[in-house]
């Protein structure tokens, strides 16, 4: 019988494979193109799916310590034209072709905020939502971050800079003005850093 509480973390899942088939170009956009694609289960069922075929997308989690003592972040404020709504969220930005994701996440940081720093950490890489979507997007935690120079923004980027403590963050992630789910994964990648490194999330203020 299933037994849905069945903990078996070894399990066999080739059998969930399907094989892929033809693929056609169906749309073809400035952000993304549309495929269909054939596929067939290992036990003979054959249908047609969508395939949203993106750029890699990369997140730069900008951290420093304020005066004080207090862990902070650098994020943005943004209008977002699929919500359309403002939305805060930490630097972020298309990985061009040919380019280095952690390159690209370092230009996207300068060129937003006009901050670089000075230990960069890969936090990790994840299919943002792999029912349709076959891109990646790369995580990196940038420490001890400094202003170095201006925005350099795109025609049609507008936003506004600011910092904000990382406790902060974690308490509001995924409610109200946090309501971009890339920026709740940046920060579950985060979390998981800091929990080998306390200090990323912990005060040193004698207050």
């Amino acid at each position: 019988m299933f037994d849905p509480f069945t903990h078996d973390e070894q399990k066999e899942t080739s059998q969930l494979m399907w094989k892929s088939g033809k693929r056609e170009l169906v749309f073809k956009g400035p952000i993304f193109d549309i495929c269909t694609v054939q596929r067939t289960s290992n036990d003979g069922r054959c249908s047609t799916f969508i395939e949203v075929d993106c750029q890699k997308w990369v997140t730069i989690v900008p951290w420093f310590r304020n005066a004080d003592g207090v862990p902070m972040f650098v994020m943005v404020d943004q209008f977002r034209h699929g919500s359309a709504t403002v939305t805060r969220e930490f630097p972020a930005g298309v990985v061009e072709k040919g380019e280095d994701p952690m390159d690209a996440g370092l230009r996207e940081l300068k060129e937003e905020t006009g901050l670089e720093g000075e230990r960069v950490t890969a936090l990790g890489n994840v299919s943002p939502n792999s029912a349709f979507m076959n891109n990646r997007s790369y995580f990196y935690l940038v420490e001890d971050v400094k202003h170095t120079s201006g925005q350099e923004l795109d025609p049609n980027e507008q936003l506004e800079v600011l910092s904000v403590p990382v406790q902060t963050v974690i308490e509001l992630m995924g409610t109200g003005i946090y309501d971009n789910g890339i920026m709740m994964i940046a920060l579950g990648y985060f979390l998981r850093e800091a929990n080998k490194r306390p200090e990323l999330v912990t005060s040193t203020s004698k207050e």
